[in-house]
């Protein structure tokens, strides 16, 4: 038989494929099949892949290419050029990995990889004694450990990220360079002769003198002491989460009265000794990205009910890093609270020196490693709500993954801000929206840097150039403005504002795949956005396609005396509902006698609410229904001020959780006001008021409200959704969190044969409105069009 005709073929492959051992996965299957050739990262995250063999051999290895590939590995586009051999000679003689081409281009960008949860087999290693990585927690391998955190530049390999500074010594080096060694081209190789080092030290600079760091940290947790602890991201603020007295210090020193912590335990079979864990929440938090997932608490909870304080439930994660599952392994206590270790209003603290200069006050101790981190990094926070996962904070394991577009964006990049609480910024190009990490609350010079730095990182990874576009709120006060401002000034791009509600409806409709030109009718519900009236909006209903939405029904305006002081003294926004409703004598006797807590200077304010909302001095006007559910809140005595944001909607939402169902009737009723439907919510209040005078549970008032509220806002959605001719209704924004209200308004709209949409990419709330804000800027700058 004559020889099998050799041939030629150049593979480019594109997705998440750099930092997750691809190279050794490809180098296995080509060296199983005897090909040769080479294969090298390239600068836009792809890898190409060189092969010289018989093409049935090659074939064989293209389907092997996916049907083995490895779990995380995600291909957007795989594209084989096939090339004659006419020389023998031209066929290398074996199979390398070779040095990555910085300038290589596949044909579209690659993705980016995020941090990943230590593995198993690296886990083993660390609590084996016999091993050189015992106790060692930087453990990691080709597909384990951080990457997004400590990459400073593409392709991904260890001279572009921060391990650099660690030179590999020879059995690091003797695994690096063995093809069959788990850790064969493994970037972030270390071991405790050659990696980086925890250091444990006093508020003052001190070191401790121990001989495992990590060991003496766990022994200081478990008698109480509060530790600063530097992870993947950033820094922690850790301490035992079964001490009141210990939990209490924190919150103290933390300046957070009552806003939840997170909390961490080391396995999920200690996660179920004080929380419910359902399939889909220990899939969450078990995998790859180990989020902090919310639960609903056990009765009776066995940690400090100040970790969460009037809250059904519970934020969990897992340990992600080897430090942290030492610190575990070590302090033998059932869950340690694990909190950013930031000021309010400040971004995560990443730098040791920093962490001394301004966690000293707070942390009795500090544990540090010497290993840089590139991008600061929090937590990712998620819940399943109705059934299906939600994103409260996507940010360490899942960015900088894209979210993949229904349309192609060609000719320049789109860049967002977001708005000014809970934000990402986002970068847009081609049929991709990359969002960066958490950012939080931009309410400060700190917090504006932070964004535009994370930014400008992501801008370097994606090597844009170009852009036409850049997109914010149409707050004029929003510091975020500011940042948007001077990235259209440095490339001459078009500023583009974008309505609150409608980027989160957009946002909505581009993750869940709705083509240019089309409409749904959003149910957009939050704390506030800023209205095109100048009104401050946050219940609407609005009929919209990317490029513009019309307002067809929103909750009732209420007063809003002293305006944003509403939005912190919930006794105010309840007065100012009732008022009118309810005789002015008989309320300010329940208020006096029942909710002064709502009030900050007490009775006086009482009656100084009552002369604002008299005269109409100083009264603002909203839609808002995270300030309904806030003055619900205070109605039934569960929370009478903020502290952190959404805290009223929150104690609310726990109390129906105890409610029963039919218990109380609380009606909806739904007028037509000129072309906009509007849902009566003064009158709701009022029954709610009635109900809790006739000595009704407030648990069972708070179920009967949250349920009329979602009855109205379906009845309205439903009947803009008939007389627009559309088929699909999506929900968004915070209250979309809320596990029943959302349940019971995607039952009522599916009843009407109505398709539903909710968030399962982006977070519901803020930090999914720079997608939406991107979406709208690139059809109108871009595409015009949608």
């Amino acid at each position: 038989m004559p020889p099998e005709r050799l041939r030629k073929a150049v593979v480019h492959v594109a997705g998440l494929i750099q930092g997750i051992g691809f190279r050794p996965f490809i180098y296995r299957l080509a060296v199983r099949r005897g090909l040769k050739g080479s294969v090298c990262n390239l600068g836009d995250a792809g890898v190409r892949i060189e092969l010289y063999g018989p093409e049935e051999v090659i074939k064989d290895f293209l389907k092997a290419l996916v049907a083995e590939k490895p779990p995380i590995a995600q291909y957007t586009r795989v594209d084989v050029d096939w090339q004659e051999l006419p020389n023998p000679g031209q066929v290398p003689p074996d199979f390398q990995i070779v040095p990555s081409d910085v300038r290589g281009r596949a044909r579209e960008f690659s993705i980016i990889p995020p941090d990943i949860a230590v593995c198993e087999k690296c886990l083993a290693e660390i609590y084996d004694p016999r091993d050189r990585h015992y106790m060692y927690p930087f453990t990691c391998c080709a597909a384990c450990g951080p990457r997004f955190t400590i990459m400073t530049d593409l392709p991904y390999d260890r001279e572009r990220t921060t391990m650099d500074e660690f030179p590999m010594c020879e059995h690091c080096a003797r695994e690096f360079n063995d093809p069959l060694d788990r850790r064969f081209n493994a970037q972030t190789i270390c071991c405790p002769i050659c990696g980086p080092r925890m250091a444990l030290y006093t508020p003052g600079g001190e070191p401790v003198d121990c001989e495992d760091p990590l060991a003496e940290a766990a022994r200081l947790l478990r008698e109480g002491f509060i530790v600063a602890v530097k992870g993947i991201g950033g820094f922690h603020l850790a301490v035992r989460a079964d001490w009141d007295d210990a939990v209490a210090r924190l919150r103290e020193r933390r300046r957070k009265p009552g806003k939840p912590f997170a909390i961490m335990s080391l396995r999920a079979e200690d996660v179920e000794r004080y929380a419910h864990l359902s399939e889909a929440e220990r899939e969450l938090l078990e995998s790859p990205a180990r989020p902090i997932v919310v639960l609903r608490k056990r009765e009776p909870f066995p940690l400090s009910e100040l970790v969460a304080p009037g809250l059904h439930t519970v934020g969990v994660m897992l340990p992600y890093s080897g430090i942290h599952h030492l610190l575990l392994y070590h302090a033998r206590v059932l869950a340690l609270v694990m909190t950013s270790a930031n000021m309010p209003g400040e971004p995560m603290i990443t730098d040791n020196e920093r962490a001394f200069r301004e966690l000293g006050h707070v942390a009795d101790y500090l544990l540090v490693h010497n290993r840089r981190i590139w991008a600061r990094c929090d937590d990712s926070v998620m819940r399943v709500v109705d059934g299906r996962p939600a994103f409260l904070r996507r940010s360490r394991g899942y960015v900088p993954m894209p979210v993949e577009l229904p349309f192609e964006a060609s000719g320049g990049a789109v860049v967002a801000v977001g708005p000014e609480l809970m934000v990402t910024g986002a970068i847009l190009r081609g049929r991709r929206c990359y969002l960066t990490q958490h950012i939080g609350d931009v309410e400060g010079p700190e917090a504006v840097d932070f964004l535009d730095s994370a930014l400008s990182h992501l801008a370097h990874l994606l090597r844009l150039r170009d852009v036409r576009a850049v997109a914010c709120d149409l707050h004029p006060a929003f510091l975020t403005r500011q940042v948007a401002q001077a990235w259209a000034e440095r490339f001459g791009a078009e500023l583009v504002e974008v309505q609150h509600h409608h980027a989160h409806v957009a946002a909505l409709m581009a993750e869940a795949g709705v083509p240019p030109g089309e409409q749904i009718v959003g149910v957009a519900c939050d704390g506030v956005g800023y209205g095109p009236d100048g009104m401050a909006w946050g219940g609407e209903i609005l009929l919209a396609s990317y490029r513009r939405f019309e307002r067809l029904g929103h909750l009732e305006p209420q007063p809003m005396p002293g305006g944003d002081a509403c939005a912190i003294w919930y006794g105010r926004m309840l007065q100012a509902i009732l008022y009118g409703r309810v005789p002015e004598e008989e309320l300010r006797a329940f208020l006096v006698r029942e909710r002064l807590k709502g009030f900050k200077h007490g009775e006086a304010e009482v009656d100084v609410v009552f002369e604002q909302l008299k005269r109409g001095l100083n009264v603002a006007w909203t839609t808002s229904t995270g300030r309904l559910l806030d003055a619900v809140a205070c109605l039934l005595g569960l929370a009478y001020r903020r502290t952190y944001e959404g805290e009223g909607a929150m104690k609310l939402e726990a109390a129906a959780a105890r409610g029963k169902p039919g218990a109380v009737e609380i009606e909806a009723k739904v007028a037509r006001r000129g072309r906009a439907w509007v849902l009566q919510t003064g009158d709701m209040v009022k029954q709610a008021y009635e109900a809790l005078l006739e000595g009704r549970r407030p648990e069972d008032i708070a179920c009967a409200f949250q349920l009329a509220l979602a009855r109205g806002l379906a009845e309205i959605a439903i009947r803009v959704a008939e007389q627009a001719g559309v088929s699909t209704v999506g929900f968004t924004g915070g209250v979309a969190y809320n596990d029943a209200i959302t349940r019971e308004l995607r039952e009522r709209v599916k009843a009407a044969g109505l398709r539903f949409l909710r968030h399962t990419l982006v977070p519901n709330g803020d930090g999914g409105i720079s997608l939406g804000q991107a979406v709208v800027a690139a059809i109108k700058v871009i595409m015009g069009g949608g």
